[in-house]
């Protein structure tokens, strides 16, 4: 919770629960240190064998993603990419199509921007 000072202290597996994995971006309230346009930040918890239901297309940010623990996938078009020690990362452009898949169960810390608003995956496919 934010103090008078600016300041936001949480957890981010709590925290993410409430946005879906995300922490940080367009999204959170004005006034809220967490809200910001120029940047996203998603804790994303993942069960083994869970997989994005659908590829994303036409990506207009740029992102990062760090694996935190687990083994984690992550498919481009001709390419994959596997995530297996922790801080391995991989950082993908504007108009990368992507999907990703979780071969253990893994966090990973997605940072991506800018943070778009009206820009959103359908729910079930983040």
């Amino acid at each position: 919770m934010a103090d008078e000072d600016g300041v936001y202290v949480g957890r981010a597996a709590v925290d993410a629960a409430a946005d879906r994995g995300w922490l940080l971006g367009h999204f959170k309230p004005s006034g809220d240190p967490r809200n910001s346009d120029e940047v996203e930040v998603k804790w994303g918890v993942h069960p083994k064998g869970e997989a994005r239901a659908r590829w994303t297309s036409g990506e207009k940010r740029t992102a990062l993603l760090v694996l935190i623990s687990g083994r984690f996938r992550m498919r481009f078009p001709g390419r994959d990419v596997v995530l297996s020690e922790q801080g391995d990362y991989v950082v993908w452009g504007r108009g990368v199509d992507h999907s990703w898949h979780a071969e253990e169960e893994s966090v990973v810390m997605t940072v991506r921007w800018p943070s778009i608003p009206g820009y959103a995956v359908p729910a079930g496919d983040a």
